[in-house]
């Protein structure tokens, strides 16, 4: 069995996490045999040598008896190994790595996730509707300058993100706090989907493992480790994406921030972050200015015959157009109509239009906000 085959073995066994593999790793660095040597050993000698407790080299003993002392193992075609080439240097960085990856979609992405060429656009799942415009036109602004997206699937500003990469042509990441088979949330089901097929699906968890809430909050050191930088769009004071900029920070990743509203909680987080460990983000633009042009695959980037107001692929009509653009001024119905100087009835019916086709979303109190 090769060392791809004894490290997925060893890994599986009960007890044996992240630190217990090291010690391994350690022991076993110039052994000829590699992992496969301790197999053999005895359980006082184990014992001697790691200081693992009872309870583990007992769980070990029936792992090894159940498998036997000449195991075969394969591993499965989706699932990435430290040993394996393609494996993400900045996972050595972190204080528990990951043993594994198992991943779906654009295999040729791995690499740029393995040199830190991606950039990670985080925040609340409940954000403003300023938060929404800003986290889209980070992923449309950054589709087209070929820079890969990532994310963790989750509602709000992750969702927006990834939706707008794609919609651009872009390729997005997102890193999963669940197995691959699993959708979460439920709704992002066709969106989990349209990543395994134009971007990448990634995650640490295996099919058999259960999903708890620090499932999620374990996958956001994962998405600081494999980005070149991390923008945070809004946030409150103890989230996931706080600690994920956290992180960054601690591996020398630069953060960026967009401003928001004071008085929100939902930014209170994220407006924390300026002046300490962040620089403001102002306009997507700036952030291309100072990463450059993208390293994504061909095929990667928007085509150029595409609007530039809201990265759909559809046509618009001007009346439309000027719509949206209304819609990311954050206007009401009222307003819109005024401004468009038109009846409030061909106003209702170009924004159900867009609404049909998936540009816009109505909310409460006759608003919308664009997708």
């Amino acid at each position: 069995m090769s060392e791809r085959g004894w490290w997925w073995l060893w890994m599986q066994c009960p007890g044996i996490g992240a630190v217990r593999m090291r010690q391994l790793c350690s022991a076993v660095a110039e052994a000829p045999g590699g992992l496969k040597e301790p197999w053999r050993w005895s359980l006082p000698r184990l014992q001697k040598a790691f200081g693992w407790p009872e309870q583990v080299l007992c769980s070990f003993d029936r792992y090894r008896t159940n498998l036997g002392l000449q195991p075969c193992l394969e591993v499965p075609s989706h699932v990435l190994l430290p040993c394996d080439p393609g494996w993400p240097a900045g996972f050595e960085n972190l204080e528990r790595p990951p043993l594994s990856i198992q991943w779906r979609g654009t295999r040729g992405l791995l690499p740029l996730l393995s040199s830190q060429q991606a950039i990670a656009v985080v925040g609340t799942r409940r954000p403003s509707s300023h938060g929404l415009r800003m986290a889209a036109g980070l992923g449309r602004a950054l589709a087209r300058a070929r820079w890969p997206v990532v994310s963790g699937l989750a509602e709000g500003i992750d969702a927006a993100a990834h939706r707008a990469c794609l919609e651009s042509g872009g390729q997005t990441v997102a890193v999963l706090g669940t197995p691959l088979h699993r959708v979460y949330p439920p709704e992002h089901r066709q969106l989990q989907q349209a990543i395994a097929d134009a971007g990448l699906l990634i995650t640490e968890f295996r099919d058999s493992e259960r999903v708890s809430r620090s499932s999620f909050a374990r996958r956001n050191r994962l998405l600081a480790a494999v980005t070149k930088a991390v923008v945070v769009v809004e946030c409150p004071q103890n989230s996931g994406a706080l600690r994920t900029a956290v992180m960054a920070r601690s591996m020398d990743i630069p953060v960026w921030v967009v401003p928001g509203d004071a008085l929100r909680d939902s930014a209170q987080g994220s407006n924390a972050l300026l002046g300490s460990v962040a620089e403001p983000l102002i306009n997507p633009q700036d952030l291309i200015q100072q990463l450059g042009p993208g390293p994504g695959l061909p095929g990667s980037h928007a085509d150029p015959g595409l609007a530039e107001d809201d990265g759909n692929t559809t046509p618009c009509t001007p009346v439309q157009i000027r719509l949206l653009k209304l819609l990311n001024d954050d206007f009401s119905f009222d307003e819109m109509v005024q401004s468009l100087q038109s009846n409030p009835e061909n106003i209702a019916s170009e924004l159900l239009k867009l609404e049909l086709a998936g540009r816009v979303k109505a909310q409460p109190g006759l608003r919308w906000r664009t997708l």
